[in-house]
């Protein structure tokens, strides 16, 4: 503090003259708020003992996802008594263990394509025009997916269904207990088929198939095996870009593109080892 201040301090210690001359020095000085409504001595508070510190309050447990074993239980049953892919796609409509199928949507959304053909592409979740249609991959996704196997020569060698058969509200992507509770009738659906290979369109088919936490940018593009729940069967499975991402990013394009055409290659020569 300089002269001046200590002598206003001085000064404030004599009367109100003196303490309305030391407001105009801070106010002149630029001094225009107070910390505190109330005078605080600072040096009673150096000598306080400081709060105990209290333990921060437990972080309330995350709440368990609903229990779908009672419905993947009866899944498993309906898929195993459906000995051809018509009376797979009635058991899919008669069952009542999946949520999604009480949300809105008008009615189940299990296949279109070849019945023996050799690839199974496997999206996420129909959406409007599939709930609309009764068929996967018909509105605009649909259609750039048609267009690019057409261009990769696999028009008539895909079968087309999706992770879950009723189309999510608000066309979010499907919950992992939904695709759970789901999971037995695409199983039976690659056992009725018997394709030699899938192609798992969009993040939620391959998280879902694969077992795997990365995103679809770090899985597409790459061979890995999917195996059924008995063990007994394993066949390799290529991640890609859904195309529903390809509309809206129309650069990934090419990168779905090299997708298919490693598809075709690896389909034509089988042959052939994989890096």
């Amino acid at each position: 503090m300089d002269g001046q201040g200590r002598s206003q301090l001085q000064m404030a210690e004599t009367g109100p003259r003196a303490l309305e001359s030391l407001l105009g020095f801070w106010a002149e000085a630029g001094v225009d708020t107070a910390f505190t409504d109330e005078p605080v001595d600072r040096l009673a508070e150096r000598i306080r003992p400081p709060p105990p510190v209290q333990a921060a309050p437990k972080a309330a447990a995350a709440p368990a996802g609903p229990d779908v074993s009672g419905a993947i239980a009866e899944a498993r049953r309906l898929a195993a008594e459906a000995n051809d892919l018509p009376a797979l796609a009635a058991a899919i409509a008669a069952f009542d263990g999946c949520g999604l199928k009480f949300e809105g949507a008008r009615q189940a959304v299990f296949s279109r394509g070849v019945d023996d053909a050799p690839v199974m592409v496997i999206g996420e979740a129909p959406g409007a025009d599939e709930d609309a249609h009764g068929q996967p991959f018909v509105g605009r996704a649909g259609k750039l997916l048609d267009k690019m196997l057409g261009a990769a020569g696999l028009t008539d060698r895909v079968f087309i269904t999706n992770t879950v058969f009723w189309r999510p509200s608000g066309n979010r992507n499907p919950t992992v207990q939904e695709q759970l509770v789901c999971a037995p009738f695409v199983e039976r659906a690659i056992a009725l088929v018997q394709p030699k290979f899938l192609l798992l369109a969009g993040g939620a088919s391959a998280k879902a198939m694969l077992q795997r936490p990365e995103g679809i940018l770090s899985l597409r593009g790459r061979w890995f095996d999917w195996t059924s729940s008995d063990g007994a069967t394993t066949l390799p499975a290529l991640p890609t870009l859904h195309p529903a991402f390809l509309l809206r990013q129309p650069a990934a394009k090419k990168r779905a593109w090299a997708d298919l055409l490693m598809l075709g290659e690896r389909l034509d020569r089988p042959e052939r080892p994989v890096d």
